[in-house]
């Protein structure tokens, strides 16, 4: 099943990705965490769904991505590859699982791809990963980069301010992401970065650049399911845009049920055996 806005129905590989930078057609991708959610994603259309590490915060609550888990994005990842049908589904390697020792990134990058079944993996980082990054992808993993803000160096920023606004930090996101394409990264994403420079990275790379907060000059855009869809009301960047307000209508909808439920509306003759 694919969106009425997508006509094809091959399965997107990163290939297909790099094909469609070549043309100009822009990507779109999403997060998705559960099988449920990605059956809705895959059906709309989308080109790429990454399993987040973002699972920490929109899934069990925590106030960083640092908690998740090998484990834990197993286990999202493997429910999201049971719900989809065309969308290439990349999964996060979680904080811990590849900065230490490029051996240790190996062990953990084949575990995630044998036990999830995903087509991918996204790491953090430049200069300080790229022999854990050569590793991965000489094993025969693709990696999909991630510059600019990166949400597992947070304690090391200590604000989630826009990155790469002064000259040094910009000439290091460049070089970095020379870097990770020569090292033989399929894709990068670029989170929260002054729109110009975004654009410059993207015309300088011949791989596709995906952006959040990062202008709309790059390849593809990627935004989190739930903040997308209005289930989250406390985070309100200047970059996202909110296509519903699922907030609203299932806060009324339960509260529907639970009146129902109190006045015994619910169920009704109908409604049981």
């Amino acid at each position: 099943m694919t969106g009425y806005l997508n006509s094809d129905d091959r399965k997107v590989t990163t290939h297909r990705l790099a094909e469609m930078k070549a043309r100009g057609e822009k990507i779109s991708m999403l997060t998705a965490y559960d099988y449920t959610t990605a059956q809705i994603v895959d059906g709309a259309g989308m080109d790429v769904i990454l399993v987040g590490d973002s699972a920490s915060n929109v899934i069990a609550g925590n106030v960083t991505t640092l908690p998740m888990t090998v484990d834990q994005m197993i286990y999202h990842g493997k429910s999201v590859m049971r719900g989809v049908q065309r969308a290439l589904v990349v999964v996060d390697m979680p904080f811990g699982s590849y900065q230490a020792d490029p051996y240790d990134a190996v062990r953990n990058a084949i575990r995630m791809m044998k036990e999830t079944h995903g087509d991918a993996l996204k790491l953090e980082g430049g200069s300080e990963v790229i022999d854990s990054v050569r590793r991965i992808i000489a094993a025969g993993i693709p990696v999909m980069g991630h510059l600019g803000l990166m949400p597992q160096s947070i304690n090391k920023y200590g604000t989630y301010t826009v990155r790469a606004k002064d000259e040094l930090e910009a000439e290091k996101l460049l070089k970095d992401a020379h870097l990770l394409e020569e090292a033989g990264c399929f894709a990068l994403v670029l989170e929260k970065i002054p729109a110009q420079l975004a654009t410059r990275v993207a015309q300088e790379l011949a791989i596709p650049v995906i952006g959040i907060g990062a202008g709309g000059g790059v390849d593809g855009q990627v935004l989190v399911v739930s903040d997308m869809l209005g289930m989250t009301k406390e985070f309100s960047p200047r970059f996202l845009r909110r296509y519903a307000d699922l907030n609203t209508v299932m806060t009324e909808a339960i509260s529907r049920y639970v009146q129902d439920v109190k006045s015994t509306d619910f169920p009704n003759e109908k409604e049981q055996y």
